[in-house]
């Protein structure tokens, strides 16, 4: 029975030691993994390039090569003007002049290879190949509006957010923050196209551009009036020595005055804009609502006496 006792307390100690250690072991490994979250782990150009999606590794640069490629081959002119537009209209993809005069060859070609694909040996050679044509000039004109559409949305955009921006910036450097702690606090409170304009002016600032360069290369990136008129106000302010806070105080509600006045025109324009749609679609259906039940007696009455005048 001793015997018995002793072998039970044996298992039974060795079966809590085995569950503390399991617990132990399983301690350590959750603290690790849960290190291992916050700790960087060294790997390879390669392993690093092979964790990003099958579209960054090979289709996004074969394409970007493709118009590489194929803007060599395009028209030179205007190409400054061309860089230009694009930085108005905020770098979308990154895209280079070279790049944008391949995406518009590229497009031109497609449609005009499915365009005279789908005519060929339908109509007569003349007018496929003229229906190709005008298909391939679409094609190479489309990029052009679209890069006019966004300039013409971030412009838009920046000014509609520029009065607010303006007036935080006054009121954080009334409190008695410098001029870049408050333009850095104005970048960090929205994230809009003037937010990322304004974190720019900043990097440039730091890496030792002078705060006269940055803001005229704002300036240049936008196109916008508004925002011409505020950085030629607080150069101003700097190199005179005039309060900072006074002189954004009067761009501020100068800028609200306009933002009136735009609404306003905006209102004056909307009775001019109305009247196409008026005419052209809602008039037609109320015609036919109110004279649609009259017009089978006037056809009828004027068969009647069309008869009677026989007669």
């Amino acid at each position: 029975m001793m015997d018995l006792l002793i072998v039970a307390g044996i298992v039974v100690i060795g079966a809590s030691l085995i569950i503390v250690a399991v617990r132990q072991m399983n301690q350590s490994r959750a603290i690790s993994e849960r290190l291992d979250q916050y700790t960087d782990i060294s790997l390879s150009l390669e392993e690093l390039e092979l964790q990003q999606p099958f579209r960054e590794r090979v289709l996004v640069p074969l394409f970007r090569s493709l118009l590489n490629t194929l803007g060599r081959f395009g028209l030179k002119q205007n190409q400054e003007r061309l860089r230009i537009n694009l930085q108005l209209a905020g770098n979308p993809g990154n895209i280079s002049p070279n790049m944008f005069i391949g995406l518009r060859m590229a497009l031109a070609i497609v449609l005009f290879v499915v365009i005279g694909l789908l005519v060929f040996g339908r109509l007569p050679f003349m007018q496929a190949l003229m229906g190709a044509l005008i298909a391939g000039m679409i094609g190479y004109i489309l990029p052009g509006i679209w890069l006019d559409r966004k300039i013409k949305e971030r412009k838009k955009n920046i000014l509609k957010a520029l009065p607010d921006a303006l007036d935080l910036l006054c009121i954080s450097v009334e409190a008695g923050l410098a001029f870049d702690l408050a333009l850095q606090r104005v970048a960090q409170k929205w994230d809009n196209e003037l937010s990322r304009e304004f974190q720019r002016v900043l990097q440039d600032i730091r890496l030792g551009r002078t705060r006269r360069e940055a803001l005229r290369d704002l300036v240049t990136r936008t196109g916008v009036e508004d925002v011409q008129t505020f950085v030629s106000a607080v150069i101003q302010a700097d190199q005179l020595g005039v309060s900072m806070s006074k002189i954004l105080r009067i761009q501020s509600d100068q800028l609200r005055v306009r933002r009136r006045q735009r609404a306003e025109e905006a209102a004056q324009k909307a009775p001019v804009k109305m009247l196409i749609p008026m005419v052209f679609l809602i008039f037609p259906a109320l015609f036919v609502v109110i004279l649609g039940p009259a017009v089978p007696r006037i056809m009828q009455a004027l068969g009647v006496m069309n008869s009677g005048m026989g007669n």
